[in-house]
């Protein structure tokens, strides 16, 4: 019988994970990929967080979609469940957008959400 297949916390579009395939291959020191977290900031309350990473942390939940390795915080796990990481290039600017279906509000900016913890998927019953 097969192992239970795992639920995968985001997604990558190709853009972005040719980004962070750009940015692990251009990193000053070697690293494994990029770390994604949730941290309190910003006039909506919350900001999202991007690091180059050289070692996984105990806990870290690990994406390796399209050639790109992403690392989720555990803290933030529950806040970015169902989200889809993208890159996005426009004449005025260029940066990673996140399609939360967890955020409930931008500020005008877009530079903080506010954001709600989602259901975790391992708690539901199965249905029958």
């Amino acid at each position: 019988m097969a192992a239970p297949r795992k639920f995968q916390v985001m997604t990558l579009t190709d853009a972005a994970a040719e980004r962070v395939r750009d940015l692990v291959d251009n990193a000053d020191k070697p690293v494994l990929g990029l770390r994604v977290g949730i941290k309190k900031g910003g006039c909506a309350g919350m900001e999202y967080t991007m690091d180059l990473v050289a070692d996984q942390k105990p806990g870290d939940d690990m994406i390796d979609e399209k050639g790109a390795k992403i690392f989720v915080d555990p803290s933030a796990v529950l806040f970015l469940l169902g989200t889809e990481m993208d890159f996005e290039v426009t004449k005025f600017r260029s940066g990673f957008l996140f399609k939360n279906p967890n955020e409930v509000s931008a500020c005008g900016c877009g530079e903080s959400v506010s954001l709600q913890a989602a259901v975790d998927p391992s708690t539901l019953s199965p249905q029958a």
